[in-house]
């Protein structure tokens, strides 16, 4: 099989605002992992971050603009993501991140600091009104924490919780799911170490810690997880850079992943332009840095693992690209193996 034929498809999100190309569909080659360009669509400004629906056939998109909105996609033809109706607003500011979870569709809006929900029709589109629930609090990095900043929202294994991530009050939000098909409830709030900034955060897969990966000091914050009382504990705290190596302000990171085997994770610097290696321990309580290594562009917004654990995705805003590289199972190393361009890349996800 070539690399245009059939077979997986990953959808590249961009800002449009920066010379982007919207929602790029690429063909991967299942031997070598690489990316050929097939479609773009531009159908909705700004699509920064981008997530498959919980079924087969769906694409949602943020548009992170100042009058917030997401938009669906039917993916019929998955080479050409078609829209599902209008973009619906989210009753929030610059939603950065979305997920779908309890019949809901789930957004962070990092402007207005809230989150927004909104339920899920059976033909995969949205219906609104949005249920919108705020943030409140600030933190002690004024240019960054004047209030809230939600930037993630993710559902736990269990899928009884949603946890929202917020930079702007040094905080994990936690919401229990109604699969009732109602928003979610607020349940609680983890404060991190003031002026951490936390931007992110993924589940190690036995699905007892958690971390959150901090764009303000350049850390990760490991978390011990209740499913249970849906309650968050910090733990360890881990740089994301070698010692001596980027000044506070200099480095931003942006995501992290987890190996399915749970042996590592690999962080995205912005600013030092890297990819972190961490060795997780055996049950996931704490991990150790292992080296960095240039994330082949600048400006790291996003990584993605391939659906088979072994090639790494970065899409590089600032020198607009995409690039990959093949995983050393052994020592975790990413080894550079391809990029293509891809103007203002904001993400990477597989379809």
């Amino acid at each position: 099989m070539d690399g245009t034929g059939g077979g997986r498809r990953a959808y590249i999100g961009s800002f449009t605002s920066a010379g982007g190309r919207g929602v790029t569909t690429a063909a991967v080659d299942p031997g070598t992992g690489a990316l050929t360009v097939l479609h773009h669509t531009d159908a909705v400004p700004d699509p920064s971050y981008l997530v498959p629906g919980p079924g087969a056939g769906m694409l949602y998109a943020v548009s992170e603009t100042e009058d917030g909105r997401v938009a669906a996609f039917s993916l019929a033809d998955p080479d050409r993501p078609a829209p599902v109706g209008a973009p619906v607003p989210v009753g929030g500011s610059g939603p950065t991140h979305l997920t779908c979870a309890a019949g809901q569709l789930i957004t962070a809006n990092y402007t207005s600091g809230s989150i927004s929900s909104l339920r899920l029709r059976p033909d995969g589109g949205l219906s609104g009104p949005p249920t919108v629930l705020p943030h409140h609090g600030g933190g002690p990095v004024r240019d960054r924490q004047e209030g809230p900043h939600a930037h993630a929202v993710v559902a736990d294994p269990s899928w009884r919780w949603l946890l929202a991530v917020d930079l702007g009050t040094d905080s994990v939000w936690t919401y229990r799911l109604d699969h009732a098909g109602a928003a979610p409830r607020p349940h609680g709030q983890t404060p991190l170490r003031p002026g951490s900034g936390p931007r992110h955060l993924v589940f190690h897969p036995r699905g007892e810690w958690l971390y959150v990966i901090n764009e303000l000091d350049s850390t990760v914050t490991c978390c011990r997880w209740d499913r249970a009382s849906g309650a968050l504990e910090p733990a360890a705290t881990v740089r994301t850079l070698p010692d001596g190596a980027g000044a506070a302000g200099e480095n931003h990171p942006s995501e992290l992943v987890v190996s399915a085997d749970g042996r590592w994770a690999w962080a995205a610097n912005r600013g030092h332009d890297s990819i972190a290696v961490l060795a997780l321990e055996p049950h996931g309580a704490d991990m150790e840095l292992v080296t960095t290594v240039p994330c082949g562009g600048h400006w790291p917004r996003d990584l993605a693992l391939d659906p088979a654990g072994r090639r790494l995705y970065a899409a590089n805003e600032r020198s607009g690209d995409v690039t990959w590289f093949d995983l050393d199972p052994a020592t975790g190393t990413p080894h550079p193996a391809g990029s293509i361009e891809a103007p203002a890349a904001t993400c990477v996800v597989f379809g």
